[in-house]
């Protein structure tokens, strides 16, 4: 797969698909600017080397339609911010307008294309659509690894329009790094898996079972696992459809010789809320009207022992409703447990990468991926269609 540093950049038009699905407040302010921040030096390197750049993004999900609360008008001025210079902004992603503004821009010029799901084409991987995208460049650069799941026009189709497809400097950096974690890990290789529900990860924790020594479940997944066992858990979360998978994996764990950690003891309230009576009680003694909502101090020791000598650690999910402040303590845990790790540390998925964020340890992790469902799917050891794409189109 080529890689953008492979190629010379001078005087030519480079369309870059990023991933600017920021997070934007009521009055249309953006109130997290990481997504922008983890392709600028992508950006950085074509405007160095006297590219012509051409950016391309989605925002939301305005369903086919042009919605001017989801203009990209906002990530337009932030980036130029970001990039001290002047970002253009069109008025869409395709047609005569966008061809000619194009056309106008210099070396070192920045424009921004109009949000791509405004057409219905793009998430159709319409290869009409994916042609005129193409057709604005002379090389395509793939830098949204957060989509790279995606069957979409503006990562999958249009490599077989662009004249040359290459990789950017994240998305390289997203793939180096869970291979690192995957193929050839500082061993013991540990996962760590949370969340709301088995359901989203099942295949992700039956591929991860093949390639870890070792194994931690929390979240209110957690519970369905306990279940499975015999444990009463109360009115918990549980996925009683996937009692038998989850017992299944237990099993197979174990003929893996894989060591499953599961929680040992509970923070429980009557319901999920804030400012409410919580309790921390054994797994065995949850009653019957009360939830289990974030992993208990026991379960935090346990974990952060199982942790302690890893050589690599790879986590999704988080370990309680951790946005309330009374279920955080397991989630914060984890945190400061995987910050002071000394092993190759990868954490994916929004809920993780936000709470790595919210508790400031963004600086004690190795690497925090920019995807959730790209990571996710990794874990599932899927390829990713995008990236497929550009291996077959890239001319190597």
């Amino acid at each position: 797969m080529l890689r953008l540093q492979d190629l010379i950049l001078n005087d030519k038009r480079i369309l870059v698909r990023v991933d600017f699905n920021v997070p934007l407040d009521h009055n249309g302010n953006i109130t997290d600017q990481n997504r922008i921040n983890a392709v600028l030096p992508t950006l950085r390197h074509i405007l160095k080397h006297k590219g012509r750049l051409i950016i391309i993004s989605h925002l939301g999900r305005p369903k086919g339609q042009k919605k001017s609360e989801l203009t990209l008008a906002p990530v337009a001025k932030a980036l130029g911010k970001l990039l001290d210079q002047e970002v253009k902004l069109a008025s869409d992603c395709i047609g005569a307008e966008v061809e000619a503004m194009v056309a106008a821009l210099t070396g070192r010029e920045v424009l921004l294309l109009e949000n791509l799901r405004f057409h219905p084409q793009e998430q159709a991987n319409d290869h009409e659509f994916a042609q005129k995208l193409g057709g604005l460049c002379d090389i395509y650069v793939n830098d949204a690894f957060a989509v790279s799941h995606r069957v979409n026009a503006s990562v999958a189709a249009i490599t077989e329009y662009a004249p040359q497809s290459v990789a950017g400097l994240l998305l390289q950096q997203e793939l180096d790094y869970f291979k690192k974690a995957m193929h050839d890990p500082r061993r013991p290789l540990t996962v760590i898996v949370g969340g709301a529900k088995v359901s989203s990860k099942l295949n992700a924790i039956k591929n991860m079972l093949e390639h870890v020594d070792k194994m931690l479940i929390g979240g209110a997944m957690a519970n369905t696992f306990l279940k499975s066992q015999g444990y009463n858990l109360g009115k918990s979360m549980v996925e009683e459809d996937l009692l038998e998978d989850a017992a299944v994996v237990i099993k197979d764990a174990k003929k893996l010789g894989v060591k499953l950690y599961l929680p040992v003891d509970m923070i429980i309230a009557l319901k999920c809320a804030a400012d409410i009576e919580t309790r921390q009680v054994a797994i065995q003694e949850i009653p019957e009207q009360w939830m289990a909502l974030d992993i208990g101090p026991a379960t935090a020791i346990l974990y952060s022992q199982a942790l302690a000598y890893a050589g690599t650690i790879i986590w999704n999910g988080p370990m309680g409703v951790f946005e309330i402040d009374d279920f955080a303590y397991g989630t914060i845990k984890m945190v400061e447990t995987v910050a002071k790790s000394s092993a190759l540390t990868i954490v994916g998925g929004g809920d993780t990468d936000m709470a790595v964020h919210k508790y400031n340890q963004v600086e004690n992790i190795s690497y925090i991926s920019t995807g959730g469902g790209a990571f996710l799917a990794l874990m599932e050891g899927k390829s990713l269609p995008a990236v497929a794409a550009l291996e077959e189109h890239s001319g190597v």
